[in-house]
């Protein structure tokens, strides 16, 4: 009897081996195991399992209360309730009842529900296999909202006379769809084809949008998703309003060692009626060998208004560029071609340098007699003006070549002494402009000594704290330039710079003569994981530097008070400050930003005050500042604000609110924001925005973390 009641378990278990297999698309594997209460033998060709039948191979598991096997009939009698996983259980099947042949291909499931991807429901009434590869589902509701038996329906769902599960292509086919929301018909498709849970790259429709604006009105977009191979695709976005006709493109394409992306549109309106309006934007990089990488980055529209008029962009000045470059442990090369475009209405691109030609080499070497580190230096820029009109359309061409020896000691006490000395060699062709030389040519030597004493102890409770006083005295023989300022017209005194050899941005400007720096350095690190930091710093100079504006905080023979501070707190609090004081304690310039970031609060806030300067082409006061921030309400509710105030003109620039709803199966997002024309170039505009993604299929995303528990 036991013999016989051995064999009957090893027979079953070799039956569910292929049929596991074959139900979930894989390969057979005979090694399952058959656990059941009761097993026993009715006749020659009937096998019977009953009682708390667990059937496992590989990641698969079957769970049924009573499994009859008709060996000569190959038909498999399954008595439920039945429940077949798969791995750790993303994809579950669940039925009453089951009559399947022996490998599980064909048959009829009664009362069936199918769970994908842990998110995605469907029950039928009737599931039918067929060929191993088809679901078919009779009368059957879909949702990926909780379900919980209390006799109310979900969120939404979609009801269909016939749902088609391919698990092969992986997509699903509906024949008759409802959709329902709160169990009211809202929406009726003949078909419908949606793509399931389990397809990363899915083609078909994405979450559509409803906009509003002021200047196109109440319009819809519905991106389609085109994957094109494994490595590409297309998505197409129409946007129709009665204002407007537009399409909107974005194509990807990933190779072996690069990348490219093209996003663009073409649109017919009614703010410039008769005129084809668009835009096209695409970057990429590759890797090409040896350490050598090619990127590119090119953006062209139609007119000025047109990014600003749809929302596809806030860039004021467009700029293409492609970049060679190779960076490695010695040195770096860098060649780059750049053009820009100016779309503010108070810019001419003719007299603008719309075309700027960079190359830059350099190398470090680590000499053996003089020790220290080489830095040898080389590099080529030029600009070019498209007006054909004397100084407006001056063109530009400068090289530059050099070297710098830097040699660092620590003496007694810790402090750290450092020498630089260099030798740098400039010269700049210009054309187009007869208030100046067409040439000049210069050799610069220059020179500095650099003092360091970093100071450092533990206070109570094992706090760290850092003190560095820090001096330099620089010296560089450089005449006066002959030539045009084009270059260096921003400069700012900061942290980053005040050791500097020479402030300015760029080579056509170098600080000459004596000149000296000195600052202060504190930071306190708490173990309890928070720190805060200060720096002041000050530069002194023998003779004024006329080409320094009076904003830049180093104009005059000694530079406006630099101070800068850092707060960083374990709880999520981050505030980096930094302000320019001058003679009187007076700001001469300022910025201030801070972050707050919590489980349930992301706020970031920003100060700026930059002064009237007309040397830096500011004829009034920038003042403003801004707040943007998102506040988790509940678990599923989540309210975002933004506003920014221009403090000069002492009116609101722009403003916004927004809110979403979130939860395993819905994502609604509405939003709603203003602007008060705060550049030349931009109307006072609002814009209404509303997105309704239904999750659970691959087009919508998923949504796993925020599912709900009935209680």
């Amino acid at each position: 009897m036991r013999a016989a009641l051995c064999a009957a378990a090893l027979a079953l278990a070799l039956v569910f081996a292929p049929a596991l297999a074959s139900a979930q698309n894989a390969a057979p594997d005979p090694s399952a195991i058959l656990l059941a209460d009761r097993i026993w033998l009715e006749g020659d060709d009937r096998l019977v399992a009953e009682g708390a039948i667990e059937v496992m191979q590989g990641e698969r598991r079957l769970t049924a209360r009573r499994v009859i096997y008709d060996a000569g009939a190959e038909r498999l009698q399954i008595e439920g309730p039945m429940r077949l996983t798969e791995g750790d259980a993303d994809t579950v099947l669940v039925a009453d009842s089951a009559a399947l042949d022996r490998d599980l291909t064909e048959g009829i499931l009664r009362s069936a529900r199918v769970v994908l991807d842990r998110q995605l429901q469907l029950a039928a009434a009737r599931a039918d296999r067929v060929a191993g590869r088809y679901t078919v589902l009779t009368n059957t509701s879909v949702t990926s909202c909780q379900v919980c038996a209390r006799g109310r329906g979900p969120l939404w769902q979609i009801r269909a006379r016939q749902v088609i599960h391919d698990t092969e292509a992986r997509q699903l086919y509906f024949d008759g769809a409802q959709l329902r929301v709160l169990d009211v018909p809202v929406f009726y498709l003949p078909r419908l084809r949606l793509p399931d849970p389990t397809l990363a790259r899915a083609r078909g429709f994405l979450t559509p949008a409803i906009r509003s604006t002021t200047r196109l009105g109440v319009g819809l977009t519905l991106p389609y998703f085109i994957p094109i191979g494994a490595h590409r695709d297309l998505t197409l976005t129409p946007y129709l309003s009665p204002r407007t006709r537009t399409m909107r493109l974005r194509y990807r394409q990933a190779f072996a060692h690069g990348r490219i992306e093209t996003t663009g549109a073409a649109s017919a309106d009614t703010l410039r009626r008769g005129e084809a309006r668009g835009y096209l934007f695409a970057e990429g990089a590759f890797d090409l060998g040896r350490g050598y990488r090619l990127s590119f980055d090119l953006e062209s529209t139609s007119d000025k208004a047109y990014l600003t008029d749809y929302g596809f962009s806030e860039k004021d000045r467009l700029d293409s560029e492609i970049l060679l470059s190779r960076v490695h442990r010695d040195g770096i090369l860098e060649a780059g071609l750049v053009h820009y475009t100016s779309l503010r209405d108070n810019e001419d691109n003719a007299t603008q340098p719309s075309l700027v030609l960079d190359v830059r080499h350099e190398r470090l070497v680590s000499p053996r007699l003089a020790g220290g580190q080489l830095r040898l230096f080389s590099g080529l820029h030029a600009h070019y003006r498209s007006s054909d009109r004397d100084v407006a359309g001056r063109d530009m061409a400068r090289l530059s070549a050099g070297a710098e020896w830097t040699r660092r000691w620590t003496a007694p006490a810790g402090i750290r002494l450092g020498v630089r000395a260099g030798l740098r060699a400039d010269s700049a062709r210009i054309r187009q402009d007869s208030t100046t030389d067409t040439g000049d040519t210069r050799l610069a030597p220059e020179g500095a000594i650099e003092l360091r004493w970093p100071l450092s102890r533990s206070g109570r409770g094992g706090a760290a704290h850092l003190l560095e006083p820090v001096a330099m005295v620089a010296w560089s023989a450089v005449d006066r330039p002959d030539i045009p300022n084009d270059a260096s017209t921003r400069v700012e005194l900061d942290e980053g710079n005040l050791l500097a050899l020479s402030r300015f941005p760029a080579t056509d400007r170098r600080e000459r003569g004596w000149r000296g720096a000195a600052g202060l350095r504190w930071l306190r690190h708490d173990p309890d994981g928070w720190s805060l930091g200060a720096t002041v710093g000050q530069v002194w100079r023998a003779e004024a530097e006329a080409e320094f504006s009076s904003t830049s905080g180093l104009d005059g023979t000694r530079s406006d008070l630099l101070v800068a501070t850092q707060l960083d707190l374990s709880e999520g609090l981050r505030l980096d400050a930094r302000g320019l004081f001058g003679p009187g304690f007076d700001v001469a310039r300022a910025a201030t930003r801070a972050r707050w970031r919590t489980e349930r609060l992301d706020l970031a806030a920003t100060y700026l005050l930059l002064p009237r300067d007309p040397a830096e082409n500011r004829p009034e006061t920038l003042s403003e500042w801004g707040f943007d921030g998102s506040y988790r309400l509940a678990r599923h509710w989540t309210g975002a604000a933004e506003w920014r105030y221009d403090i000069a003109a002492d009116r609101t620039a722009e403003a916004g609110l927004g809110i979403a709803y979130r939860n395993e199966c819905v994502e609604v997002r509405l939003s709603a924001s203003r602007s008060f024309a705060s550049s030349a170039n931009l109307d006072p505009g609002t814009d209404f925005g509303l997105t309704i993604a239904l999750k659970g299929f691959s087009t919508g995303g998923s949504a796993k973390e925020y599912r709900r528990t009935c209680n």
